[in-house]
């Protein structure tokens, strides 16, 4: 902090929340009198311009230090590596923070070998620049830190915001104009006055005016998707930051933000709904703007019972600024598109002068916030048809047909019979049917209190107040995603299935087999939840993640040092042999590969997802299963359906290779002949 005047200054701490429990390490904007003391520090003074940690606030005792080789790093209470500038080896001895508010670490000859200005959170201040390829991700919330699916990036011909989904879709731009110069690189830079685009020195190629400063002003890309200049009122009436401008001019009413209402919400002049109907119900009750979800959710193996909901006369922002996926395709031939696309969670339609049969359709992965059109603004016909999908009907008879027409055009008894068998045999076809799935949800539900040794029970709503909404995604795998979550003062990871019906039997094999086993090398399941459709696990945390994101480091700087990667091994081997040796019943956990081993602070290697498991009796030798597992760790008797524990070893062998050789068993980057790792090892042998 410049404490050499009165007025707004920066400094660099830690800033909490309005109930102070939680901490980011930050760079914001502050008040200093004119001895140099910080007037006001509060949440409405201060402004956080940058922050490290905002996917990971810290508590109450965290620390910040330099390491013996030059690298700044952020400790939770609890001693967790947070973050840190990964500067080591580089001969680091000062910190300073800038007047402008950029945070540098310089080595002994005085040159800047990290800054903040370079790593930038969701807010730009005067003097700040972005290269090509950088990005202001927004904020969840203004109380909710952690990073939305909306984010600004400055690419080769311009400045673009998409909302995140596969593929990102794109809900404003601004062009470059000019050709641009071989081999320069397109930034942005915020000076007072403009937010100017440039490829060269000099001219800026695209310009942004701003009203010019009379105080300290910032950017922030918010939480609905707007660009925003703020500034600092010293006026007479008071002092607070206050909106100077939205820089996005597209965006001029609430609906025309990406996520005003969360993903197939629909917005109409400010007010959020579902779509009609009872296939979709609100995420939270209290509130609208959260968004909706299908109550059925869908599935690829169901595709068969896809169909689509039609809502008229609504837009969507793909229809503005993105190329249709299709032109000049009729509204029929977009629909069909959609249903026989597994990826294609609606099909948007916009035609300029009402011609069903020619238009642009639009096919997106993933829907946002639609909203309803008004009449006097719009001069097109647009329509949106919502995927969902339906309980398949139970079997009856034809709607066509009549029994006892059809006895009266026969007389014979033969037909007769015939008849009144049929009609009974549906009709008990229709009530075993019901009695049977009712029963099983009865039977499932009592099924959970019954098993030994059975760890926590919590509600759905308990899991969802402890991972805020699942708004933070750690990973996902075959059968659900993992999302960070906090049950008291501990942090967990919540796995919650996608698609249930897929994974049930994955389910009970996970809370039976790991709620009854501990190990320090086995990942410790906390809790569950089984309550109707959802269905979810609550493991503890591993701040490290799992093993792939550390052995393939193609692009990583600081891979594994190999005393590191021997105790990843023999953590892995402990647990293995615990499963296969120890347990009452031997335990094949049949899906042993890098995504599937847990790090935790320390390197410690814990074997999780025992979704796959199989139990093998004592006096079986071998046992026959179905084939499961993942292509390139399968053992060859896999191709005879009769195994034994023995397949993790071949699994176990083929990540000892993945980690020392630091690359995919399958690396289908690679040529030909060098795709299979194994292969390739026998050939050097």
């Amino acid at each position: 902090m410049n404490p050499t005047f009165s007025g707004p200054s920066f400094a660099a701490g830690f800033f909490c929340n309005a109930a102070c429990d939680a901490f980011l390490f930050s760079i914001f904007i502050v008040f200093v009198n004119s001895g140099g003391g910080i007037t006001n520090v509060g949440v409405g003074a201060a402004q956080v311009v940058w922050s490290a940690n905002r996917d990971h606030p810290v508590r109450e005792k965290a620390s910040l230090q330099f390491t013996e080789d030059g690298d700044l790093v952020l400790r939770d209470s609890d001693g967790t590596l947070v973050w840190s500038t990964n500067t080591s080896g580089k001969s680091v001895v000062a910190m300073s923070i800038t007047e402008s508010g950029n945070l540098v670490l310089f080595d002994s000859k005085n040159t800047s070998v990290w800054q903040s200005f370079d790593h930038p959170t969701d807010s730009l201040v005067p003097g700040q620049s972005m290269r090509e390829g950088m990005r202001l991700t927004a904020n969840i919330s203004t109380t909710n830190w952690t990073y939305s699916p909306l984010y600004l990036t400055v690419l080769a011909d311009g400045l673009y915001a998409f909302v995140d989904s596969s593929p990102p879709q794109l809900y404003t731009k601004h062009l470059i104009t000019g050709s641009k110069p071989d081999n320069n690189s397109t930034y942005l830079t915020f000076v007072n006055g403009s937010l100017s685009l440039f490829t060269k020195p000099g001219k800026p190629e695209v310009s942004i005016p701003l009203p010019w400063a009379r105080s300290v002003q910032y950017i922030r890309l918010e939480s609905d998707g707007q660009l925003r200049l703020y500034e600092y009122d010293t006026s007479d009436q008071g002092q607070a930051w206050h909106k100077v401008k939205d820089l996005f001019s597209d965006m001029k009413a609430y609906c025309d933000h990406p996520t005003a209402c969360g993903e197939y919400g629909i917005c109409t002049e400010g007010q959020c709904s579902c779509p009609p109907g009872n296939n979709f119900r609100q995420i939270d009750d209290r509130q609208v703007k959260f968004g909706c979800a299908p109550v059925i959710p869908l599935s690829c193996q169901s595709i068969q019972h896809h169909q689509l909901l039609t809502l008229n006369d609504v837009s969507y922002f793909l229809y503005f600024n993105t190329a249709p996926d299709y032109d000049r395709m009729s509204e029929e031939s977009c629909k069909q598109t959609c249903l026989k696309n597994c990826s294609c969670k609606a099909a948007l339609f916009q035609s300029w002068d009402g011609n069903s049969s020619d238009g642009n359709c639009h096919l997106p992965s993933q829907l946002f916030s639609l909203q309803t059109n008004q009449p006097a603004k719009t001069h097109y016909n647009s329509s949106a048809y919502i995927k969902v999908q339906i309980i398949p009907p139970s079997p009856g008879p034809s709607p066509n047909s009549s029994p006892l027409l059809e006895v009266k055009r026969n007389s014979t008894t033969g037909i007769i019979i015939g008849v009144t068998l049929g009609i009974t045999a549906t009709i008990l076809v229709i009530i075993s049917f019901f009695v049977r799935r009712k029963c099983n949800q009865v039977d499932e539900e009592e099924y959970f209190d019954q098993v030994p040794g059975m760890p926590t029970r919590f509600t759905f709503e308990e899991l969802k107040e402890a991972s805020e909404n699942f708004s933070e995604k750690l990973g996902e795998g075959g059968f659900g995603s993992v999302f960070e979550g906090k049950i008291g003062n501990e942090r967990v990871a919540i796995k919650r299935l996608d698609a249930f019906n897929q994974g049930e039997k994955q389910f009970l094999a996970e809370v039976e087999t790991i709620g009854s086993i501990h190990h320090i090398n086995l990942v410790r399941l906390i809790g569950f939840c089984a309550e109707k459709m959802h269905k979810l696990l609550v493991y503890e945390y591993m701040c490290n993640g799992s093993l792939d994101k550390w052995i393939f480091y193609k692009d990583q700087t600081v891979p594994l040092d190999w005393q590191t990667r021997c105790k990843i091994i023999t953590g892995i081997a402990k647990g293995l042999a615990y499963l296969h040796e120890e347990c009452r019943q031997r335990i094949a956990h049949l899906d042993i590969k890098p995504q599937n081993i847990l790090l935790d602070d320390k390197f410690n290697a814990e074997v999780a997802d025992f979704g796959l498991a199989k139990l093998i009796e004592r006096d079986q030798s071998q046992v026959m299963t179905m084939m499961r597992g993942t292509p390139g760790y399968l053992a060859p008797e896999w191709l005879t359906s009769m195994i034994t524990e023995k397949v993790d070893i071949y699994s176990f062998g083929v990540v000892i290779v993945e980690i020392v050789c630091g690359r995919r068993n399958l690396d289908y980057s690679q040529s030909n002949e060098n795709i299979p790792l194994i292969s390739l090892l026998k050939d050097k042998m």
